[in-house]
Parts: C-alpha cells; sequence; structure tokens
C-alpha cells in the first residue's frame, strides 16, 4: 500500500512537470501593471505554494553562489564544454524540436514573479474533484515578446492538429488544451522514472490525480496564466480583476510564515498541512483485503502519516536569505507542543549545549550533536510502534536480546542495564579518508558517541541489543588501552551497497561520560587519548562560532558542521576514480547537481559527464569553505536552519 501511494505522489508530480512544459497559451493582453504577490492571487485553499517573488533577483543570488562560480571556473572549461555539448545535442535540441520552440526565446520572459502553487479545489470532499495546478509568471516589460512567442506556439497546435477552445474568465480570454499521456515530450519524460501501479487484489484503483486532463492557459496583462482546472483558475482571475474571494494571505499559518520568514527573499516554499491531513482523514478507511490477507500489519500511506506524528505538521516553510557573510536556508515546521506525537515529539530539541566537545578535532569533516533524552525518547518510540501495529515485534526483539544474554548474565536485565542508563547527548563525526582506495574513499572513518550518567553500566548492558546482530556481543574481545577496556565483535555485511563487502569488526570503549563505536581501532583509541589533549579542536575552528549565530546559534539542542572543501575534496576524488555516486555525499550543494541547468538520473549523468575531465580540486578549492546548521524547537514547532559562509577571499 505504501508502494501505492507513493507511486501516486511521483506520478503526480510528474504531471507537474508536463503541464509546466506545456505551460505555453494564448490570451488577450492589456497594459503591464504591477502584478500582486503570490499570497494575494493564490486562493485561500492552496495546499503546496513555491514562489521567487523576483526571478531577476533570485537569479542574481544563484550566479553568485561559490558552486556556480566553480563551474564557470576556467580550470572546468574542458569538463564544462563536453558536458554541454552533450546536453545540447541529446536534450535541448531534442526537446524544442519536440515543443516546437526554442527555449532561449523564452528565458528573457523570467523576470518578475514566479509561482508554482498545488490547491486543494474540493478535493477530497466534493465528488470527482481533484487538486489543481497553477503556474504564475510575470514577464513585466517582456509582454510584447510573450505576446507573439504564445501566438507562435498556438499556431503549431493548430497546424498539427491538437483541439484548442477558448473559455472568458471576466473577460480574460483562455485556451483550454485537452491533455493525454502522449502529451508530455518524449525528451523530457525520459528523466522521471516510469513507475508500475501495484494493484491490490479485489480493490479497485486509486482515482486520485493532479488536476484532471487539460491544460488551462492565458494571459493577463505581463502575466502568464497557466492551471489544470478552469474553477481554480477563475480564483486567480478574480483577485487579478478585483473580486473579494479570500486570497491566501488571510490562512492564519501562511500569515504567520510571511511575517517570520518571507519578506524580502528570493525564494520561499509553504505546505499547508493542516488541509492536507484533515482532507486525508476523510478519506475512506481501508479495510482488511480478504482476497489479499496479510500476516503483518498493512502500513498504509495514511496510517504511516498518523503513526509516525507526522500528520501533526500543520504547516511547513522553507526561505532562501543571501546577506554579505554567506545564505541561509531556513525550514520551519508547524508543529505544536501540545499536539507533537511521534518522530516529532523525538526530534523537538531542549535548549542545550550542542557547541563540539573539546575531544573532537579539528580536523574533522562532519559534526553532528544532538540533545535528545534517550529515555524519553525510547518511551515516544514504542508509543510510536504501537499505533504503527509493531510494537509485538520491536518486543520480540528485545525480549530475544534479553534472553540471549541472561545465558551468561542471569542478572541481566535490558532496560535496567540499558535504556535507564541512556543519555541526553549523541554525537556523530567523521574524518577524511586514510588512503585514495575506492574502499577507503567510501568508506571514511567515524565515530558515534552517546552520552551517559553510568557509561561504564551502558556499555555492558548493551549486550542485550547487540547480540541481535552478532552472536559474539555477550563474550566480545576485550583488550586494554590507557587503561580504558576496548570491547570488538565481528559483524556481518550489510545487506546493501558493495556485495563483496569483508565483515566488519565493530569497536566500542566507554570514557568521559560516553560510550564510543567505530568500526576503526584508530578512531577509537583517538578518542580515548583526547584525555591527554590535542593540537587543536574543531571548537577552535576561525569563524565558527561567528557562523553559528545566523544558524541559530550553540545552544538549541541540535547542532552540526560540515568542511565543505573536503567532502568536495572527496567527490572530486571518488568521480575522477569512476564513482559517480559518492557513498559520503555532501550536505552542501554538489557541484554538478547545482550549478547545471539540469542533472538528471545517474545513467544521464555517466553518458553526459567525463569525470576524467575533471581538474585537480586544489585548482578550483578556494569555492568552497564549510557549512553548519542548527536545529530547535519552541511551542509553535521546529526549526532548521543551514548557513553557507562565504568563502574567504584567499580561499583559506
Amino acid at each position: 500500500m505504501i508502494a501505492k501511494s507513493s507511486s501516486c505522489w511521483s506520478s503526480c508530480f510528474a504531471r507537474l512537470i508536463r503541464l509546466a512544459s506545456l505551460a505555453l497559451g494564448i490570451g488577450p493582453l492589456a497594459s503591464p501593471a504591477a502584478v500582486p504577490p503570490a499570497e494575494q492571487l493564490l486562493p485561500a485553499d492552496a495546499l503546496l505554494v513555491f514562489s521567487a517573488p523576483d526571478f531577476a533577483k533570485l537569479r542574481a543570488v544563484y550566479d553568485r553562489l561559490p558552486q556556480v562560480r566553480m563551474w564557470n571556473d576556467p580550470a572546468m572549461k574542458p569538463f564544462r564544454d563536453k558536458f554541454t555539448a552533450r546536453l545540447s545535442e541529446e536534450f535541448i535540441v531534442p526537446l524544442e524540436r519536440d515543443l516546437g520552440v526554442k527555449l532561449a526565446d523564452f528565458s528573457a520572459l523570467l523576470q518578475g514573479q514566479l509561482t508554482v502553487a498545488v490547491t486543494a479545489e474540493g478535493w477530497p470532499g466534493q465528488p470527482d474533484a481533484a487538486p489543481a495546478f497553477l503556474l504564475l509568471l510575470d514577464t513585466q516589460d517582456q509582454h510584447e515578446q510573450l505576446k507573439e512567442q504564445l501566438a507562435a506556439l498556438r499556431k503549431k497546435w493548430v497546424d498539427d492538429g491538437k483541439p484548442i477552445k477558448t473559455e472568458k474568465l471576466r473577460n480574460v480570454e483562455f485556451a483550454i488544451v485537452p491533455l493525454t499521456t502522449n502529451d508530455a515530450p518524449s525528451t523530457l519524460a525520459q528523466f522521471f522514472p516510469q513507475h508500475q501501479e501495484v494493484q491490490e487484489l479485489g480493490r479497485e484503483p486509486s482515482n486520485f490525480s493532479l488536476g484532471g486532463s487539460e491544460l488551462v492557459i492565458g494571459q493577463f496583462e505581463s502575466l502568464l496564466l497557466v492551471g489544470s482546472s478552469l474553477p481554480a483558475m477563475e480564483k486567480v482571475v478574480a483577485r487579478l480583476t478585483g473580486g473579494a474571494l479570500p486570497p491566501l494571505a488571510e490562512e492564519a499559518a501562511f500569515a504567520a510564515s510571511r511575517l517570520a520568514m518571507f519578506r524580502g527573499v528570493p525564494l520561499y516554499g509553504w505546505f499547508n498541512g493542516r488541509l492536507l491531513f484533515d482532507a486525508m482523514a476523510r478519506l475512506p478507511v481501508e479495510s482488511p483485503n480478504p482476497q489479499a490477507p496479510s500476516a503483518i500489519p498493512v502500513l498504509t500511506f495514511r496510517r504511516l502519516l498518523t503513526g509516525s506524528g507526522l500528520a501533526g505538521v500543520r504547516s511547513a516553510a522553507f526561505a532562501v536569505r543571501e546577506s554579505p557573510a554567506g545564505i541561509v536556508v531556513e525550514t520551519f515546521l508547524g508543529a505544536p507542543e501540545s499536539s507533537r506525537q511521534g518522530l516529532l515529539k523525538i526530534f523537538a530539541t531542549e535548549a542545550k549545549d550542542a557547541s563540539p566537545p573539546a575531544f573532537v578535532p579539528a580536523d574533522v569533516v562532519k559534526f553532528e550533536r544532538y540533545r535528545i533524552d534517550g529515555q524519553k525518547a525510547v518511551a515516544v518510540l514504542e508509543n510510536m510502534l504501537s499505533e504503527l501495529s509493531l510494537f509485538n515485534t520491536w518486543d520480540f526483539l528485545l525480549t530475544s536480546g534479553n534472553e540471549a544474554a541472561q545465558l551468561s548474565d542471569p542478572n541481566y536485565d535490558l532496560r535496567n542495564d540499558l535504556m535507564a542508563n541512556l543519555g541526553d547527548d549523541f554525537i556523530v563525526y567523521e574524518k577524511a579518508p586514510r588512503g585514495s582506495s575506492l574502499a577507503e574513499l567510501s568508506s571514511p572513518p567515524s565515530l558515534v558517541l552517546i552520552g551517559s550518567p553510568n557509561a561504564e553500566r551502558l556499555l555492558a548492558g548493551l549486550k542485550g541489543v547487540l547480540v541481535i546482530f552478532s552472536p559474539d556481543a555477550t563474550a566480545p574481545k576485550e583488550r586494554e588501552f590507557l587503561g580504558r577496556k576496548i570491547l570488538s565483535l565481528s559483524l556481518p555485511p550489510m545487506p546493501w551497497g558493495n556485495t563483496t563487502a569483508q565483515t566488519r569488526t565493530l569497536h566500542y570503549a566507554a570514557s568521559g561520560g560516553y560510550v564510543a563505536f567505530t568500526t576503526q581501532a584508530a578512531m577509537l583509541e583517538e578518542f580515548l587519548r583526547s584525555n591527554e589533549g590535542q593540537p587543536r579542536a574543531l571548537r577552535e575552528t576561525p569563524g565558527l562560532i561567528e557562523a553559528a549565530q545566523p544558524a541559530g546559534g550553540l545552544s538549541t539542542g541540535w547542532f552540526g558542521f560540515e568542511n565543505l572543501r573536503e567532502t568536495m575534496r572527496l567527490n572530486f576524488e571518488m568521480y575522477q576514480k569512476g564513482m559517480t555516486a559518492p557513498a559520503t555525499a555532501s550536505s552542501g550543494l554538489n557541484p554538478f547537481t547545482s550549478a547545471i541547468p539540469i542533472a538528471g538520473p545517474e545513467r544521464s549523468l555517466k553518458e553526459w559527464m567525463d569525470f576524467s575531465l575533471l581538474p585537480s580540486f586544489d585548482s578550483v578549492n578556494k569555492y568552497f569553505h564549510f557549512t553548519v546548521r542548527a536545529g530547535s524547537a519552541n511551542v509553535d514547532g521546529i526549526a532548521l536552519r543551514w548557513f553557507y559562509p562565504t568563502p574567504p577571499p584567499s580561499g583559506n
């Protein structure tokens, strides 16, 4: 059932792209005037909104991105030229042939506001209702060119025999073009996976779709209007022509996000979780299917949302903001504290110190620290599993581990020895690979730390969980190092990734109020040795404290750091060695998927990109610095901010 829902949403997303690719029409042209902002044009039942209030401003921000500047660096010219030639030959030219247009003719139209939205339109309460797609583009002083381009395209459609009818909404003329699955340009369709519908025996297929089977297109002054529903478009036209229908601006959750996050930004997005999840709650409850019985609980998409607590997200928002110091990407989940359940309750961190401890060395590539109360998190997790009807499986695993540990220790109790000793501090950090082989590049050394009020007892209590993965857990190998006991046990290869992977060894030890885990003994020894002092700590990195402030600070309970220069160096090396999908993908903007106009499936990347032409990373490392992120929670919701400081001019 999850596969069915996922396929449905993927299909809807693909239709959005198809509609956008056909979003070209004709209508009457009036004298251009200032176009109202998105929140004044869209109806109050908007489910999803993405808007660039000033596309020219967004383009300027994009061009200033360090990753884009790297892409345009002369050192990248051999790689860039070959890629752009393949892009033009195998994508741009065929797509222009499919559409009968020159894409360059339309690029100048991207001047003012660009908004894409999905509106509810009575879904699911009204018969045959479905969400509608809307695209609004303000061409500003390019309205005459827009008129000419749309007229030329309409002529092509007529010449091709495509039926077109016209309708007027408040004296604004719209063309209505019927759509079929064959209307998507074949050049564009190849970039989207073809999902096969999962149909359960004895059930009718889902009729959820996004906006019916027609494209509604028109022009009002300088504004291009594209949609999948005439009633949805009428609501927009009503606002353009002085109508009094309630706009999105009057939706309280949107108004709050706009006030806190959207003012003056080049790009923002907003999601109406309340409207969507309340609508889904009104859908018919799926009953067990006697023709397709299941021995395990069926996790429908609706059940997964409610059981995990994600349905408690009443709204979500993101915004991108630029300053001379760098770029901030801010997200906010509107999930009131009084109604948080499941995952939302676990990840709503308390306001505690989350800065890098003194023992974290300065040469780490990635660092993450969460101040989550482990004991409370386990209680919430168990309640969530109960809601999902998965608690019996969880309880069976814990009982099995407890009984296995009691064979060697009759007094062992997993909940008392392990869970009761969990603290409120979880740390993960990673270093650069120690060598340049593919195996070393794909598995950089990392360390996981779990805080505990009694780390030694937590260390001993781990056997009840680890025995589920390895029978050696009840009698692991032991050795002494600097007066500390290091335990080691063999783990089976992971059932994913490299099928030739060798059996791994887990090393773990208790020290300084933490239990540390790693598969590389040298990392654990370095941690145990840190009490003796080290050359420099991560917290002493120049600019780190200052960079943390735009992200929210170091005392929010959740803080992360990434050295983009080192992760990009790793990406370069892996690409140059033939690995096109690095195992340690950077959380920053990937230079090959953020700076180019299209970065399709991995198949296309392999075909169009000759990674042997990449320059030495040292020739472009000046474009990369580090990034920080911080998460926090208040009574209204959960926030997460990323800050990308502008690299210093020297590249140091």
